[in-house]
């Protein structure tokens, strides 16, 4: 059996929160004595935040890996660990073999440099010959649809143009271990599946490995052999791709009809979601909605900074993970980002009997917007909330269906 490709060994990462630059020799020695008499630790002190906790799992060669869990489960903090962006606090990570990584916007490119320079540019930093990454430049281009900018200096790419070129780049040019985050929610649903497909090619055809967060429960399903569930920075299941997400979707259901922003969860983007709840045609908040009423998903948003139109996206999803259905507020965007510190109140409304009895979750996103098109992700959470549809005036003539839509017929 050939050794593990990725060992990661009882890796843990702390943070000091509220401390920026030089502290007293006081503050270091009372840190000191503090950790001494914590057994060699700092775990007790108040300014330390633990991203990860003694979170160990191996991946064989050519295995696709699935990470998932809840924002702020530590999935980030344990890829950019993976890419050597960071270093652990303790513990250890071995790594045999080239690593691409495709992170954070912005993140692998030169922005003074054209895109044809910033391929050649990443083709060296993973160690590649010239030739070699001239063989692969074309198939780069063509995936990534960006030709017509080619030689104009990536910071004046769209953020989705941007996407596009550094998950191209990072699939073609042949590492042996490609991680990609929660990135890939940029970008339009046609450009997900390809990128999903590449994914799956570069596992079964060509032999390589890859690890992706995801927040998509059924590409998780088909796509990964195995996934690891994070649970506040600590490894609840590692398994099965589809036993760990049944796993992950069932706890998701345990009915939730409100959610207030946790206090340490911090507002980064330009837009935040603060506050959320479910609503029956009565107005009243519930986690249980009668089958003959409507369902409204209220949605509370604070604009950070001044930014572009921005884009609300509401989904809900089944228990097996399937996406059955989104909307958005398009209509509504082009009045948002001029105004830092507004808090807007938005409500999205699905007709009745329009879910059959059952638990939902609730994904939302915020996304900025150019050209009506989402070319950056704001905040993400899925599941934010969860509700279930009572039996109460269900009938059964939608058959084996997942929604019941009312259509209008006519004969001649």
């Amino acid at each position: 059996m050939s050794r593990p490709i990725i060992e990661v060994c009882a890796v843990s990462k702390c943070y000091q929160l509220g401390r920026i630059g030089f502290t007293s020799l006081r503050d270091e020695i009372g840190r000191w004595w503090r950790r001494g008499r914590a057994g060699g630790t700092t775990a007790g002190a108040k300014s330390d935040f633990w991203a990860l906790r003694e979170v160990s799992f191996d991946v064989a060669p050519g295995e696709v890996v699935g990470i998932i869990g809840r924002n702020g489960a530590g999935k980030s903090t344990l890829l950019k660990i993976l890419s050597e962006i960071t270093e652990p606090t303790t513990g250890e990570v071995r790594l045999r073999g080239k690593v691409a990584s495709l992170l954070e916007v912005g993140t692998g490119f030169h922005p003074e440099l054209s895109g044809r320079e910033n391929i050649f540019l990443n083709g060296a930093t993973l160690g590649m010959r010239r030739a070699e990454i001239r063989r692969k430049f074309d198939q780069i281009v063509a995936f990534a649809e960006v030709e017509p900018f080619l030689d104009t200096p990536v910071k004046r790419y769209s953020s989705g143009m941007y996407v596009r070129l550094a998950f191209a780049v990072a699939a073609h040019l042949e590492p042996e271990i490609l991680l990609v985050d929660e990135i890939l929610a940029v970008g339009d649903h046609a450009f997900q599946q390809k990128c999903l497909g590449k994914m799956r090619d570069v596992a079964q055809q060509d032999g390589r490995t890859v690890l992706f967060v995801s927040h998509n429960m059924a590409a998780v399903s088909r796509l990964c052999d195995r996934a690891v569930h994070l649970a506040h920075g600590r490894v609840a299941v590692v398994g099965p791709a589809e036993s760990v997400v049944a796993g992950y979707l069932a706890l998701a259901s345990e009915v939730r009809g409100v959610w207030t922003r946790p206090a340490d969860l911090p507002l980064r983007g330009k837009v935040a979601f603060v506050a959320a709840r479910v609503r029956d045609e009565t107005g009243g908040v519930t986690a249980v909605v009668p089958h003959s009423s409507t369902v409204t998903i209220e949605l509370e948003c604070v604009e950070q900074a001044t930014a572009s139109p921005w884009l609300l996206r509401v989904s809900l999803v089944d228990a097996a993970g399937n996406e059955l259905v989104a909307a958005h507020d398009l209509s509504l965007a082009v009045t948002r980002g001029a105004q830092p510190g507004r808090t807007s109140r938005v409500r999205c409304t699905w007709p009745r009997g329009f879910l059959r009895p059952g638990i939902y979750s609730v994904g939302v996103s915020a996304c900025e917007l150019a050209g009506n098109v989402p070319v950056a992700l704001y905040e993400e959470h899925e599941p934010l909330l969860s509700f279930e549809i009572s039996p109460q005036g269900y009938h059964a003539e939608v058959g084996r269906a997942l929604l019941g839509m009312r259509a209008d017929w006519e004969s001649s």
